[in-house]
């Protein structure tokens, strides 16, 4: 199977200051952190992009669309399903003293749970009050899947990738800790930020060489690269596939770095008015989201 070939290389979707309207477009500045910019209220620019992010053909056009708010790169009614891995870090597994799996941990999220860049993390009612819930940030590569994939060998498995970007697997770790199974735990609405570009697999030849952080409130608190994964790309691709098709719009979060707040002493967890940024390298950029706690002024 060829790999997977686009017009663009780093693909963002955005309501214009021209048009009122979404579009998608790749960034004029080839070496812009466009989250970054957009949260500090910088200019963007970008190509307009004709067709959608999962057509081969779609054209980068000389088309020129200034950036009103900057949105995921992909909408939610374009993703089928939220793959996520758990415990794929060696130095992530170490912090919190468990063994390295034997295979793959696996959980789901709801498309519901995707939310963009600037866009507040929303800490629900059941998870209060934060000092018992421990709302915890982990930045993640995610993978996008552009093609049907099943049984495809791991040699193969890159081809069926149409890009890499960001994410933040806002957990909750008093229902995480309760349970085997991790769904509920992440998987409540507006908590899962994604973006801000898709960058093709064709500009990231090694996806196992990309940094990532994540900083609170100024703080760096992850630092970490995808090279320390238990399970690298190529090996999750086609883990997952065996016997089950991963359609286009798939998402894969691929697990997260050492660092995390609930194994540090003191603990650290999210709570209304922090800003939280994750950010990983290869051009994909920076994801900047305030936390919000629903209901907050109620309490006051």
């Amino acid at each position: 199977m060829a790999p997977l070939r686009t017009q663009w290389t780093r693909l963002i979707r955005f309501v214009a200051e021209e048009t009122s309207r979404v579009h998608i477009g790749q960034p004029i500045d080839s070496a812009l952190d466009v989250g970054y910019a957009s949260s500090k209220g910088k200019p963007i620019k970008a190509f307009e992009i004709v067709g959608s992010a999962f057509d081969p053909s779609a054209q980068v056009t000389k088309s020129v669309l200034t950036v009103k708010t900057l949105l995921s790169p992909l909408g939610r009614e374009q993703i089928k399903i939220i793959r996520c891995l758990g415990l794929n870090y060696t130095d992530h597994a170490a912090e919190i003293k468990a063994a390295k799996p034997p295979f793959p941990i696996l959980f789901i999220k709801p498309v519901t749970t995707l939310i963009g860049p600037n866009a507040p993390i929303i800490v629900p009612r059941v998870a209060q009050p934060v000092q018992e819930h421990q709302p915890d940030y982990e930045v993640e590569l995610a993978i996008v899947i552009g093609k049907a994939a099943k049984d495809v060998p791991e040699d193969d498995a890159l081809d069926y990738v149409l890009g890499y970007t960001g994410a933040n697997d806002v957990s909750f770790r008093k229902h995480q800790m309760a349970v085997s199974q991790w769904t509920f735990s992440k998987g409540f609405d507006n908590t899962n930020p994604l973006g801000p570009c898709l960058v093709a697999s064709s500009a990231i030849p090694d996806p196992q060489a990309i940094p990532l952080k994540t900083a609170v409130n100024g703080q760096v608190l992850q630092d970490g690269n995808t090279a320390e994964q238990i399970f690298n790309v190529k090996q999750t691709v086609a883990w997952l596939a065996q016997g089950t098709t991963l359609e286009p719009g798939t998402i894969i979060l691929t697990g997260t770095p050492k660092g995390v707040g609930f194994v540090r002493n003191p603990p650290i967890y999210l709570k209304h008015g922090d800003e939280v940024q994750v950010s990983l390298g290869s051009g994909i950029g920076t994801l900047v989201n305030p936390v919000v706690e629903e209901n907050y002024g109620s309490k006051l």
